[in-house]
């Protein structure tokens, strides 16, 4: 057991700190303020939530204005990735709605009920427990922040890893009338309506309405009319305003609808059917999967009330409170063919409520917070898995493996952090957070007869239980920060931190009884081994940090060059096998078994700049500017530990490229009374790694993206009119994937006497590749009033 963590079981088998935002001319700035100019031109952040120059924070932080984002035509929050070093957002395997975040080598790839994710992904400050719906597209946005590191002592939920702030825009004190409009390649057709009004000196009300739509990159051509790669939602926001704008008091009622009616997004396979021969096809994004039930749907909504009350110049306190639901039904079909070899119908429905209170003090030379935090979340995974004809059990024709992972959570948390300032050129940071985390998991295999189960619009019935698995376990631990930061002068900054991240254990969700290890050789599976064998312990990183901001040649250059440290222990990886429960030789379902692998370390450098030049140099105005980001990430398995043998020299960190970086080069001129700015990005991702272990299939080779955007504003800002081009070079590169055939320790395919894979689930072969976006191209229009 580790020292850290305790838990209990009762169980019964039944900004950056150089940030887009600081670069551009235009920045944001609202009453709570989380970044602004001040008329200095200083960059003014809230990521220690209060707000504080830029330069003066030593966190490293990325914060993107929402009107940055939209200059650029960002679609959603996984265009943010190659805004900030070392970061890596997409969507999961097989779905348009589901969010994979990394940070540093930290976060997690499995959906499934019961494994938190690394990286907290955080709705105007309230967390979203689960990742399913939280690819959020971008309307109405004030900015999204990208802080990394562990920010436990800052923020509602822990972060191990780091946290991503999707921010809205506040109400303004007048009538407010916005419609954006777009209309692009692939029948991208997107409408975006914003009205806000006043209803007296302090109250205001105010809606948001989205209908984001565009055609399939390519087809399934296995089903008649459904497309692969396309998008069909709808989406909305409303909110309710009291005070703020100088008042002590300001409260904020919001509420968000999504509903993501979009064709399933299934693979492409990279090998041929080895049962079928069904040849390769020739467009990646094109597939034949066959699984048509259920449909695919997801639906997610929720509601927030933000309360912050000045009790004077020194103190405030925040109460922040939210309830939130989504559903996600989805086919999701592992072998991408028309046959019924590896189908998995699912659905994931997760619920949540939240409260969070702090006390926020300011005054000379000392300021901080403390806060509590509880949270009561249900998160719920109901799976088919309908193989080909394998094994003595299911070569009967309609039977399939059910699957029901019932996670819930309730965990409560005190923390702190306050800053003190011992001279005028050194200032001193320290906070802590106590978390308590309480699993209740409800685990339920079965084996059905008469094709899916009726959730997903069969009729099959249960002839036997494979797996009645009822579990909990309490874990609970403290983590310290501590920062100290010199400024020699106002322009510079140097600092070094220590901060501890935490992440809590639980029972994998897919887990197979009949395959636990007989630890007392009894011939039985007891409880306890059942018990251990499902559990998987909580997580831990050390995170050190050397870091600089300097703002040069009156803040017409900006660099912050950081440097880490990160000692990741006990790490949970989440993993499929086989299961051959009769011992025939042949797998007859799969189950999630997931381990705590053991020890990694990440070491690291992140560059951020901003330079702006040439002004003037065409009318008044007029300049050039360059914004760039470097990130170098060195992450290895110190120990690996699979089966008793350390395997950690052949093992990879997942989903985090040695080097990411990204470089835009801006101009703006003055044309026809208004200004017209062009901008060009350039960004590039070394080798990425799907899996700890390495695959010749899935595994991205670097890659280089260039992006361009064209935009003309009115002299009254009232108008502009866009043009934007992503991935202009089309390239195809892999985001993720599914594998499930026979390889060496290393990775290395085993292939059969004709050179093919050998498969380990199904009889077809499992190598499906899911792909970045390929090129597109849209007109945007936008008009206030």
């Amino acid at each position: 057991m580790r020292p850290f963590a305790r838990h209990v079981r009762r169980a019964a088998l039944s900004a950056s700190a150089i940030s887009m935002l600081a670069f551009a001319p235009a920045a944001f700035a609202q009453d709570e303020g989380a970044a602004s100019d001040d008329s200095d031109g200083e960059i003014i952040v809230t990521a220690r939530r209060r707000d504080e120059r830029l330069i003066d924070v030593p966190v490293a932080v990325t914060a993107i204005s929402g009107d940055a984002l939209e200059a650029a035509g960002a679609i959603d929050v996984t265009d943010v990735q190659n805004q900030a070093p070392n970061v890596t957002l997409e969507n999961s395997r097989g779905t348009n709605s589901t969010l994979t975040a990394f940070i540093r080598g930290v976060g997690q790839q499995d959906p499934v009920s019961g494994f938190e994710s690394g990286v907290g992904i955080y709705l105007d400050d309230v967390y979203l427990n689960r990742p399913q719906a939280a690819v959020i597209d971008i309307y109405d946005v004030e900015r999204i922040e990208v802080l990394r590191g562990p920010q436990g002592t800052l923020y509602g939920r822990n972060t191990i890893g780091g946290a991503i702030k999707y921010v809205t825009k506040r109400l303004p004190q007048e009538f407010s009338l916005k419609a954006r409009a777009s209309y692009g390649t692939y029948d991208q057709a997107d409408l975006v309506v914003t009205a806000s009004a006043p209803v007296s000196d302090l109250l205001r009300v105010g809606v948001s309405g989205a209908r984001l739509s565009r055609g399939g990159f390519g087809d399934n051509l296995h089903l008649s009319g459904v497309e692969n790669y396309n998008k069909d939602v709808w989406a909305g926001r409303g909110s309710i305003e009291f005070g703020g704008y100088g008042e002590p008091v300001f409260i904020r009622i919001a509420g968000d609808y999504t509903r993501d009616k979009s064709d399933p997004r299934n693979g492409h396979r990279l090998i041929p059917g080895l049962q079928s021969a069904a040849p390769v096809l020739g467009d990646v994004y094109d597939t034949r999967a066959g699984l048509a039930k259920p449909k695919q749907d997801v639906e997610a909504y929720g509601l927030a009330m933000t309360v912050n009350v000045d009790f004077s110049d020194s103190v405030t306190f925040r109460s922040i409170s939210a309830w939130r639901k989504d559903t996600s039904f989805t086919p999701i079909d592992f072998d991408s063919l028309p046959s019924v070899d590896v189908d998995v119908p699912a659905v994931y429905r997760n619920e949540q409520l939240s409260q969070e209170f702090q006390l926020l003090y300011n005054s000379d030379r000392l300021s901080g917070l403390v806060g509590f935090y509880y949270l009561d979340a249900n998160s719920t995974t109901d799976f088919d898995v309908i193989l080909g004809t394998t094994g003595t059990v299911l070569s009967l024709p309609g039977l399939n493996a059910f699957t029901s992972g019932d996670v819930s959570t309730k965990t409560w948390s005190v923390f702190g952090d306050f800053t003190f300032d011992i001279t005028e050129q050194f200032s001193l940071s320290a906070g802590g957070r106590y978390t308590s985390d309480k699993r209740h998991s409800r685990i339920l295999r079965q084996t059905k007869i008469g094709g899916s189960s009726p959730i997903f619009g069969g009729t099959a019935v249960p002839i036997a239980t494979i797996t009645n698995f009822d579990g909990r376990a309490k874990f609970t631990d403290f983590n310290p920060r501590v920062s100290l930061s010199y400024k020699p002068t106002s322009d510079h900054m140097v600092y070094a931190s220590y901060a501890q991240g935490f992440k809590g254990g639980s029972f994998d969700p897919r887990g197979d009884a009949r395959i636990a290890p007989d630890t007392n050789r009894d011939g039985l599976r007891s409880y306890d081994e059942i018990y251990d064998f499902f559990l998987f312990e909580p997580e831990t990183v050390d995170s050190y940090e050397l870091g600089y901001k300097g703002s040069l040649l009156d803040g017409n250059l900006r660099v912050a060059l950081t440097g880490f440290y990160g000692d990741y222990k006990n790490v949970q990886i989440p993993g499929s096998v086989g299961v051959d429960a009769n011992g025939d030789g042949v797998f007859e379902s799969f189950a999630g078994v997931t381990t705590n692998a053991g020890k990694a370390t990440f070491k690291g450098v992140e560059f951020e700049t901003y330079a702006r030049f040439a002004r003037d140099f065409a009318g008044a105005g007029s300049s050039l500017s360059f914004t760039g980001n470097l990130g170098f990430i060195d992450g290895d398995y110190k120990r690996y530990i699979v089966n008793g043998v350390d395997v950690s020299d052949l093992r990879r960190i997942q989903n985090t490229p040695r080097w990411t970086m990204a470089g835009t080069l801006g101009a703006t001129l003055p044309v026809a009374d208004g200004d017209l700015a062009m901008t060009t990005t350039l960004s590039y991702r070394s080798k990425t790694n799907q899996f700890e272990t390495p695959s010749p299939y899935l595994d991205q080779k670097g890659y280089a993206l260039l992006d361009a955007s064209l935009v003309w504003t009115a002299p009254s800002e009232r108008f502009s009119l866009g043009v934007h081009g992503k991935n202009i070079l089309d390239k195809r590169y892999t985001t993720s994937g599914y594998q499930f055939v026979a390889t060496g320790a290393d990775g290395t395919p085993v292939l059969n006497a004709q050179g093919l894979p050998t498969p380990t689930l199904g009889l077809e072969g499992v190598v499906t590749a899911f792909y970045g976006n390929p090129r597109q191209v849209f007109l945007t229009g936008t008009i206030k009033f």
